[in-house]
This record gives C-alpha cells, sequence and structure tokens, in this order.
C-alpha cells in the first residue's frame, strides 16, 4: 500500500482548520479510548498518567519529533521504528508503545497531541480529577502552581491536574484551558482584542 495523505484527511476540496483539527480528534478519541480501556482493566492507570505526561514532554521539547508526526518525507516504517526507539527509551508500557506503533503504521502519528490530550481527560475523569492545561509566557514557580491549582480547585470543587508549558510568544500573562472552558489573560490576548477595537473606530 502506497504511503500518502491519511485517508480522512485525502478531499480534493480544501479542508478547513476546524474540520481537520475534528477529524484528528475522533481519530485520535478512538485509539486513546482503548487504549485506556486496555490499561484500566489491567489496573494501570497511574503508571500509563506519569507515561503519557512523559510523551507529552517529549512532543513540546522535541522539534524532531514534532516533524516526524507530520513530515511527508517520513514513511510510515521510518516512524513507525522511530516511535518505537522513542518508547523503548522512555520505558513505556507495552500497550502505550504498541499503540504508538499502530498510530505510526496506520499514518496516524499526527493525532500525537490530542491522542495525549484525550487520553489526559479520561485518566482525570476515571480519578475524579479535572485537567487544566496552563500555558505561560515564563515557567510557573511551584509557589505559583499551587496557588493556581488552589484557585482552581476552589473554582471546581474537584482536585485539579495542572499541565504546564512555556509559551515565549504569549510576551506575559497566561493560557489556562480548564475542560472546554478557555481563561485567556495573556498580554498576546489583550493586544489582540485593542486591535479588534481599534479597527471597528476607524
Amino acid at each position: 500500500q502506497r504511503d500518502g495523505p491519511p485517508a480522512e484527511l485525502a478531499q480534493t476540496g480544501r479542508m478547513t482548520v476546524a474540520n481537520s483539527a475534528s477529524i484528528s480528534a475522533d481519530i485520535a478519541g478512538r485509539y486513546a479510548q482503548a487504549l485506556f480501556d486496555l490499561v484500566k482493566d489491567s489496573g494501570g492507570i497511574d503508571a500509563l498518567s506519569v507515561q503519557i505526561d512523559e510523551l507529552a514532554r517529549a512532543y513540546d521539547d522535541s522539534a524532531d519529533l514534532r516533524d516526524l508526526t507530520v513530515s511527508p518525507l517520513y514513511n510510515r516504517d521510518q516512524q513507525e521504528a522511530a516511535i518505537a526507539a522513542l518508547a523503548a527509551r522512555a520505558g513505556f508500557s507495552p500497550e502505550l508503545a504498541n499503540t504508538l506503533r499502530l498510530l505510526a503504521r496506520n499514518r496516524r502519528l499526527f493525532t500525537l497531541p490530542q491522542f495525549i490530550a484525550k487520553l489526559r481527560g479520561l485518566i482525570a475523569d476515571a480519578r475524579g480529577e479535572v485537567t487544566a492545561d496552563v500555558v505561560s509566557a515564563q515557567e510557573l514557580t511551584e509557589d505559583q502552581k499551587n496557588r493556581l491549582v488552589g484557585t482552581l480547585h476552589a473554582k471546581t470543587g474537584k482536585n485539579v491536574k495542572l499541565n504546564a508549558r512555556v509559551d515565549e510568544s504569549l510576551i506575559g500573562g497566561m493560557i489556562v484551558k480548564l475542560g472546554s472552558q478557555m481563561i485567556d489573560s495573556s498580554i498576546r490576548s489583550k493586544l489582540a482584542s485593542l486591535q479588534n477595537v481599534l479597527k471597528e473606530v476607524r
């Protein structure tokens, strides 16, 4: 079988970003649910949580890994070999390693961010937690993280798991995604809002 764009994306018309994101989330959701169900039955949710966090850090920290997942220059065999090597180095469980290899074999590695997000959501639900994805202009201190967790706990009444990363392009402030709710306090967002106001008064 010839390598090429995933069947879900092989359309003659131009696909909107929203449609593409929806398809990626749907594909990732199926793989994540299957892995979660398998691990849940064997009592390995805690171990999977740790490994998913390691995978997320690797994805955020490695431009090579991000390129591997989306570049058409890599065929499925190369993708599978590379992701299998990463899983072996990280000591991932056979269940997670096999799922990552399956994603590569089926040319679905481009959904890795959505796959990670879906698994985190499933794990949080199973634990009675809520996951907060935080993007800040600078790395948060432990005190800032603890205060943020406390604020979100008071807001939701649930235990909060924080997934934090840095995006220097924010200029300042942070973006917090709590479930489907987005809380944007970044300077970049405020500047964008100001620019929209200025356009309206011209």
